[in-house]
This record gives structure tokens, C-alpha cells and sequence, in this order.
């Protein structure tokens, strides 16, 4: 059988299966421990990819992007991955019915935040296919290589920004680099009206060509 994206199924799954999901397919093989909507992407009834949503890591920083945001009118997608058996497409497709399902089933959540990692990853394909709006374009100084050749985040070894050059409680192993590359930070409006609300520019999409930011699969180009 020929599967396309249109067969995709979105459905809640527990927090165990989703990390599980994530940690297979992840490109960093590490989950968000404080989300809270776990949604599993399935063919038939096999599992193929999760996406995680959840309370934002700076969460008052972020609430400040859309004025007159509550603490729970917002939602971050913290994780998105997916196995190589789904079809094409089948990323935005999945982000496009998860996006539905929250805004049925929450309807106080007005908007959704994610961030593109151009550093290790892509620039955000899937999200401006599913309609989100680009609301920052910023370099990115908090992933670091490790001498074994993994990547980790400099907060895992104390506080700073030249966790580097000064350590923290538990310094970064000797031969550490800093992993230079982008973040981009996209919005999805639930809520059309929280858009007029927005405080930062949304950005034309050939920003990100114009920092120097695109990314595809890892491949900076």
C-alpha cells in the first residue's frame, strides 16, 4: 500500500510513548520534560512521529510578544519529530491538524510559539508551509560541541554567557566549541484578533536569506 500525507492520523498518546518517539527520531534524542499535550503521528496503527507542546522555558519573556497575553492564553511546541516510514508532507500536514485539534479543545490558547533550530537542524520549512508568521531571527551562542562530538546546551554547565571561558558548577569538558548558527522564532495565531496584538515585526521570510540563516536538514546553504 502507497501511503500520502492524507492518511497521517493525529491523536493524544501518553507522555512515555511520546518521549519515546522523540528520543528515536529527535535529531538530539532529548525531550522537554515539562510538556504537557503529547500527540502521536500514526499510519494505520503504527506510531511514526510525536509532537510535544508545553509551557514556554522563558515564559514571561514570551508572553511579552503578544500584548495582553494570560499565562495560559499561549502555548509552545517543544518538540516535533517524525520517522522516516511517513510520506511527503506529512510534517506540515500532521502540524496543521494539531493545530486544530488545540484551538478546538483549548479555546482559550490564542497563539503558538516555536522556535527553528538553524543550527542543527532547518530554518523552519514546516512552519511557514502551516502558516506561521516569522517574528525573530537572532544568533545562536547556546549550543556547544562537546570533545566526544555531541551536542549539548552551555546551560547544562552552569550560568553565562561565556560558560566557555569561565565554567560554572560543572565546567564544560576541555576542547568544547561553541556551535555557531541561528534561532528562528515563528508564531501561529489561533486567535486572528491576538495578532493585531503583536509587540515585535513580523518578518518577510527572505530575512532569513538575508542573515545568512537558511538551513535544510542540517545543511546551512
Amino acid at each position: 500500500m502507497t501511503w500520502t500525507a492524507k492518511d497521517i492520523v493525529v491523536k493524544p498518546i501518553t507522555a512515555q510513548a511520546a518521549n519515546a518517539c522523540i528520543k528515536e527520531h529527535h535529531y538530539s534524542g532529548k525531550v522537554v520534560h515539562n510538556s504537557q499535550l503529547h500527540l502521536g503521528v500514526f499510519l494505520g496503527d503504527r506510531l511514526h512521529g510525536a509532537m510535544q507542546f508545553g509551557p514556554s522555558m522563558s515564559k514571561h519573556r514570551s508572553m511579552a510578544l503578544v500584548r495582553d497575553t494570560a499565562w495560559n492564553n499561549f502555548i509552545e511546541l517543544n518538540r516535533m519529530a517524525f520517522g522516516p516510514a511517513l510520506p511527503r508532507n506529512s510534517e506540515s500536514r500532521a502540524l496543521g491538524v494539531a493545530l486544530r485539534l488545540i484551538k478546538k479543545n483549548y479555546p482559550h490558547i490564542e497563539w503558538v510559539l516555536s522556535f527553528a533550530d538553524g543550527t542543527q537542524c532547518g530554518d523552519g520549512t514546516i512552519y511557514r508551509a502551516a502558516g506561521f508568521v516569522l517574528t525573530g531571527i537572532k544568533k545562536n551562542s547556546s549550543i556547544i560541541r562537546l570533545p566526544d562530538g555531541s551536542v549539548a546546551a552551555k546551560i547544562t554547565y552552569g550560568k553565562g554567557k561565556h560558560i566557555l571561558e569561565r565554567g560554572g558548577a560543572a565546567r564544560a569538558p576541555e576542547g568544547s566549541t561553541n556551535l555557531p548558527g541561528f534561532q528562528l522564532r515563528y508564531v501561529y495565531f489561533l486567535n486572528p484578533a491576538a495578532r493585531e496584538r503583536l509587540t515585535v515585526p513580523v518578518l518577510p521570510f527572505s530575512a532569513i536569506a538575508e542573515a545568512g540563516a537558511k538551513m535544510y536538514r542540517g545543511k546551512a546553504g
